[in-house]
């Protein structure tokens, strides 16, 4: 029976799950998907997902940022399976759980192909939303925190619109996930789909890409290469970094609660660029310069999280400080860069 939500929008109930879900000779595992989840957060979830013995998981992925390398542990597992996938294709499979976090997230990624970046926000959700009214499925978006533009608010809460150029050489991203939030409300309210929303903030981690144009991951490579740490001018603009563990918890607490969002996932820790390029120094490499280098267009100014929400609603607030996670992150890019070790004992 239909029924009508606080803004007088008539909301259907839920689509069912097929039949079969339910049969005494079908497993009682709960099935995954993973759109992205040979990507750098999607492995990691992937991870934690497959700790539950009671999990089946299934990635897609196209890797055009993610890489199998990153799901390695889990091939050939029986509760596993990766299928080279674009999201903006169909895809049938018959699943409980959605989690969608198919995008390149990547200025340098996004902007190398905006057409295929909006394509994948905008289609890509599309075609999950469908699955998700196909079999009865729960479908949580990753969205993210340049869904608020360069904000005038700050902290940032979810009830603030935005200050976003739908023109720039950012907006393939910005306004396709705005867009990929329209999408997921509309389906909530006119077909009943379960919906989760998630505004995540700045993360990051081991998996990153190296050399992938993002802030940490940048100064990392830099200072193990010793290389000049490039800071954008001015220097001034903020940014909070999650480490991944702590968003992954988000993200489940997310999609296992009862609140559809958009609920913010960050850390509400706040560091000037030039803060974060001199704890890099100080931790990693203290013999490297900093330099100082043109910034990009529509680059904002001020990014924080206000996390009340997911505080409250789901019992969720990280636990690694920026001074525990970036060794972790290091010892994973020296790995990876194939360096020998050097480190400066981290100030915890």
């Amino acid at each position: 029976m239909a029924t009508a939500n606080g803004n007088g929008v008539t909301t259907k109930p839920p689509p069912s799950s097929s039949p079969l879900r339910y049969s005494k000779y079908c497993q009682s595992n709960l099935r995954i998907l993973v759109t992205g989840g040979a990507g750098f957060i999607g492995s990691h979830l992937v991870d934690k997902l497959m700790e539950n013995e009671k999990n089946e998981v299934i990635v897609v992925d196209n890797f055009f940022t993610g890489s199998k390398d990153n799901l390695r542990r889990w091939i050939g597992h029986p509760r596993f399976e990766l299928i080279r996938h674009d999201v903006t294709e169909t895809f049938l499979a018959e699943v409980d759980r959605i989690y969608h976090l198919a995008c390149p997230a990547s200025p340098i990624f996004y902007k190398h192909n905006p057409v295929k970046t909006i394509k994948t926000n905008v289609i890509g959700t599309l075609n999950m939303l469908g699955l998700a009214k196909r079999v009865g499925a729960r479908i949580l978006l990753t969205s993210t925190s340049e869904v608020y533009g360069d904000p005038l608010e700050h902290p940032q809460t979810e009830e603030y619109w935005g200050n976003v150029n739908p023109i720039g050489v950012r907006s393939c991203y910005d306004e396709g996930k705005r867009v990929a939030e329209t999408l997921m409300f509309d389906y909530h309210r006119q077909h009943g789909i379960e919906i989760r929303i998630a505004r995540i903030f700045n993360t990051y981690g081991p998996r990153m890409n190296i050399d992938d144009g993002r802030v940490v991951s940048n100064f990392i490579a830099q200072a193990l290469r010793g290389e000049p740490l490039t800071v954008q001018l001015p220097g001034t603009q903020t940014r909070s970094f999650c480490y991944v563990s702590d968003m992954v918890d988000g993200l489940i607490r997310l999609m296992e609660g009862d609140n559809i969002g958009p609920i913010n996932i960050g850390n509400p820790g706040e560091f000037t660029m030039i803060e974060l390029a001199e704890t890099v120094k100080e931790l990693i490499n203290p013999e490297v310069t900093v330099k100082r280098v043109e910034n990009t267009p529509d680059d904002p100014r001020q990014r924080k999280p206000d996390i009340t929400k997911a505080k409250t609603l789901l019992g969720w607030e990280p636990k690694v400080s920026l001074r525990q996670g970036l060794p972790l992150m290091e010892e994973d890019f020296r790995q990876r860069l194939g360096l020998s070790e050097n480190k400066v004992e981290a100030k915890v």
